[in-house]
């Protein structure tokens, strides 16, 4: 695989497929991590002469404009942390995506409107889909794919323009594939992996996958209530998905025979509604009160799982604890972050929801190994899955 080392861009015209997926509140980005990761590939190829054209998508318009996720506050924003105007198009392959390119001076940047506004760049059709990355091609003389967030989708911007163009990976992708290369070939042992989050069914590949690879796991979140109702534990009205259980169980079965040593929390904090200002209270994990929900992690528990991080040399961290948006129930999140700190490993935050619990809790992000910018991408890579985008820029 070509890094941006191996490709001469002077003078030419970089098309580069980042991941801006931020969050936002109206036009307000609330955390900018994944704009802040692009940055030092984007710096790079302008620093050699390169005529930048940066293009992602941003939500799930349905392949035509919705103003709410126009990238407009992400190209200004952008701009900010290059320190130099960003040019905004405001189509994708149209007159104005030609012209603002067609304007580019070398060490210039531009910012294409988001992807996902053309049904071309999601579709299923391979012609509709190659149209779509024909014209996004024509604007461009190399491709370079920096978007680990979405190298799990066979896109046109991910899959198709790779095979029109010269291509190579940039710093993003090669760092993201770096760090999942010691989660999972050169692994530092004892290995931990914390795992949260709303949802057992989000991560059945990867709980199946490290089944065979972790030494320890440890789990959290709203997932952790269909393990303790296939332990036969009460759990309320917290979230649980009845249809999980017997895999559930099936995963502790198999966790127990391969000697994976799994953690459950001894204490959760529960709620009588999900609010920050309910009434709530931390009860044992197994006496969950019939009226109440969990909503976090208790204290013995988060201290348990800190003790499990200590000695490891290997943690990887998908998922919050509980609903760290909420104060009464940022705890348990803060307590594992705060481990992976104090910990001598080499730390992982596995992207979407853990990085922006580190952000929004406060924490250095350079007091972790690697924060992940490639969330679902990351989860797929581990369960030992073939991921599109990456496939295409091996071609």
């Amino acid at each position: 695989m070509k890094t941006i080392d191996d490709i001469d861009v002077s003078g030419k015209r970089v098309l580069v497929r980042a991941d801006l997926n931020v969050p936002l509140d109206g036009g307000r980005i609330t955390d900018d991590g994944r704009i802040r990761a692009s940055v030092p590939t984007i710096e790079a190829l302008l620093a050699r002469g390169a005529k930048v054209i940066v293009c992602s998508h941003l939500g799930r318009p349905k392949g035509a404009p919705e103003p709410q996720f126009s990238l407009a506050p992400i190209a200004a924003r952008l701009g900010e942390l290059l320190g130099a105007p960003v040019a905004f198009a405001t189509d994708t392959v149209g007159e104005s995506a030609a012209a603002v390119v067609a304007g580019l001076a070398d060490g210039e940047v531009a910012l294409l409107e988001n992807l996902r506004f053309n049904a071309g760049e999601t579709s299923k059709d391979d012609a509709e889909r190659g149209a779509f990355a024909d014209r996004l091609a024509a604007l461009a003389d190399v491709y370079v794919g920096d978007g680990f967030g979405a190298v799990h989708r066979k896109h046109a911007s991910v899959y198709d323009v790779p095979a029109r163009l010269p291509h190579a990976v940039g710093g993003l992708i090669a760092t993201e594939l770096d760090v999942l290369e010691r989660l999972t070939a050169n692994v530092q042992r004892p290995y931990a992996v914390i795992l949260g989050g709303s949802k057992v069914s989000d991560k059945l590949g990867v709980i199946d996958s490290l089944l065979d690879k972790a030494d320890r796991i440890l789990v959290g979140g709203g997932m952790v209530f269909t393990f303790l109702a296939a332990q036969g534990h009460e759990v309320g009205k917290s979230l649980l998905e009845k249809d999980q259980i017997d895999r559930v169980r099936d995963y502790l079965a198999r966790a127990e025979a391969n000697g994976v040593e799994f953690v459950l929390p001894v204490d959760v904090i529960a709620a009588t509604a999900f609010a920050a200002d309910a009434d709530h209270a931390v009860v044992s994990a197994d006496a969950i009160p019939a009226d109440r929900l969990g909503l976090d992690i208790g204290p013995a528990s988060g201290e348990l799982f800190a003790d499990k991080i200590a000695d490891a040399q290997t943690v990887f961290w998908n998922g919050p604890m509980g609903v760290f948006e909420m104060e009464p129930y940022s705890h348990g999140t803060r307590a594992v972050a705060q481990g992976l700190i104090d910990s001598d490993a080499f730390t992982v935050v596995g992207g979407g929801d853990s990085a922006a619990a580190v952000r929004t809790l406060g924490f250095d992000e350079n007091a972790f190994g690697h924060i992940s910018t490639g969330g679902g991408a990351s989860l797929e890579y581990l369960e030992g899955k073939s991921l599109p985008g990456l496939e295409a820029l091996e071609g």
